[in-house]
């Protein structure tokens, strides 16, 4: 069974991040939210507390096959200062394990170099950080390991586009039609 880490911020958008695991538990995929913050109840950009499954310290890296970074704002910026969260983003991309990212939070790839030559979206307004990508105005770019997406009106896509990676597209339609999207 495929493993997912999504990474809970202070000031992370909520809406982004649960879509995500919604649609990855619907879809029988693992995935455990994970607070960088040292409390397992992460306040997000909109005052709802999110209750994490782990702290960050006590993750096993080794066995995941993606690491997930919901944007919002100040949610991305933290994530992007969180050492140790950094340094597991840099080992999954030097595997061409998986790395995705939303709204703000594909900067935070983009800042670490790891965009460069790939397409790439981001919430509008936000592409300068995106650094050396070809940036794109698509909803959903899947670019080898990396899949970024542009903001909360997109997180039904970003989700389906995660399943249709470990599980393919019929499994990614069939969600899509149960869940009444499109």
């Amino acid at each position: 069974m495929s493993k997912v880490l999504i990474f809970m911020a202070e000031g992370h958008e909520e809406i982004e991040a649960l879509t995500v695991v919604d649609l990855l538990r619907r879809a029988g995929i693992e995935i455990e939210m994970v607070s960088i913050t040292g409390d397992k109840k992460v306040k997000g950009s909109h005052g709802i507390t999110t209750l994490c499954d782990k702290f960050i310290e006590n993750v096993n890296f080794e066995s995941a096959d993606m690491l997930v970074l919901p944007g919002g704002m100040p949610g991305t910026l933290n994530l992007g200062l969180c050492e140790p969260l950094m340094d597991q983003i840099h080992g999954f991309n030097t595997s061409k394990k998986g790395l995705a990212a939303i709204c703000a939070a594909p900067t935070v790839f983009g800042k670490a170099g790891l965009l460069e030559g790939r397409k790439a979206t981001c919430y509008p307004g936000m592409e300068d950080d995106l650094l050396s990508a070809n940036v794109s105005q698509d909803a959903v770019c899947h670019d080898g390991h990396i899949i970024t997406s542009r903001g909360l009106g997109t997180a039904i896509p970003f989700a389906l586009e995660i399943v249709r990676t470990f599980q393919g597209d019929e499994a990614a339609e069939k969600l899509a039609q149960a869940i009444v999207y499109k």
